[in-house]
């Protein structure tokens, strides 16, 4: 009997590989630039039948929604990362919201704020922050939301918009307990990468994620970024994470929640449909 490979499909009880949704993939990323038939090839054979490519700047979610008209599997969201928030002037947001009303864009974001690294100073953050939930309630799409070291800030910022926002995802979820139930109490659903995958850094993630209830859950990659380092085989490119490899992040979250990855993969697929609602979804 073969070796279990990270990519390899996740498969109910009839051995039928089961379908995931990766909710976060950086497509558009120059390190996919070589060989993304070959990704998109990959990922399909590992069960990944869908992928939500994340717009990060105005030009990236252009790509991203470029990729998604001509790919069936793909799917776009149109936003300005808070890294990028200086960025963020009336002629970018009146472009975000052409590609936000989209029909292949199924999200606002990434958006939100990062104090870990300021690439863009704090209140220029909150301002463009606060820009694109209001677009997000405008357009009647779901914020697709990045936090790091910003709770404080982030919070009562959302709080403001919240009622008003069809949904609501804290991608790349990766702090404390006190965050988590703050945003479980307000419905937004939770992002899981391969950061539990880090025996360094994940331990706390890991600990935390039985506390998510099985319908807020979803799975992603954030690829090219967050490589599981706990991986079985070496990833096709040296060092870059892709979509092939969301089955072994689901099978990781499984083990940590003490569930079946079949399980884990059945809700949140099902979260992806419900959160998203992606045109056609009854043939999904």
């Amino acid at each position: 009997m073969r070796a279990m490979r990270a990519d390899d499909p996740i498969l109910d009880n009839d051995e039928t590989p089961m379908p995931l949704m990766d909710i976060g993939v950086n497509l558009a990323d120059k390190r996919f630039a070589d060989d993304l038939a070959d990704v998109l090839e990959r990922a399909h054979a590992a069960g990944v039948q869908r992928q939500l490519v994340t717009g990060t700047t105005v030009a990236a979610s252009e790509a991203a929604l470029a990729m998604a008209l001509k790919h069936p599997d793909l799917w776009a969201t149109a936003g300005i990362h808070p890294h990028h928030a200086s960025d963020c002037n009336p002629q970018a947001l009146s472009t975000l919201a052409e590609l936000a009303r989209q029909p292949q864009v199924l999200a606002v974001g990434e958006t939100g704020l990062d104090f870990n690294r300021d690439f863009s100073p704090r209140p220029q953050q909150e301002k463009a922050f606060a820009a694109q939930l209001a677009l997000a309630c405008e357009v009647g799409k779901p914020a697709f939301l990045h936090q790091r070291d910003a709770h404080e800030r982030f919070l009562p910022i959302l709080r403001d918009f919240r009622d008003a926002l069809p949904g609501v995802v804290v991608h790349c979820f990766t702090d404390n307990r006190r965050a988590l139930f703050d945003y479980l109490d307000m419905g937004c659903h939770i992002g899981i990468t391969g950061w539990l995958c880090d025996e360094r850094r994940g331990a706390d993630l890991r600990a935390l994620v039985p506390n998510i209830p099985a319908d807020r859950l979803l799975v992603e990659t954030d690829c090219p970024y967050l490589l599981p380092r706990d991986l079985p085989d070496k990833p096709p490119v040296r060092g870059r994470n892709e979509p092939a490899l969301l089955p072994w992040i689901v099978r990781a979250l499984a083990a940590c929640r003490g569930e079946s990855s079949e399980a884990v993969a059945r809700c949140s697929w099902a979260n992806s449909l419900r959160l998203f609602k992606p045109p056609g979804q009854s043939a999904w």
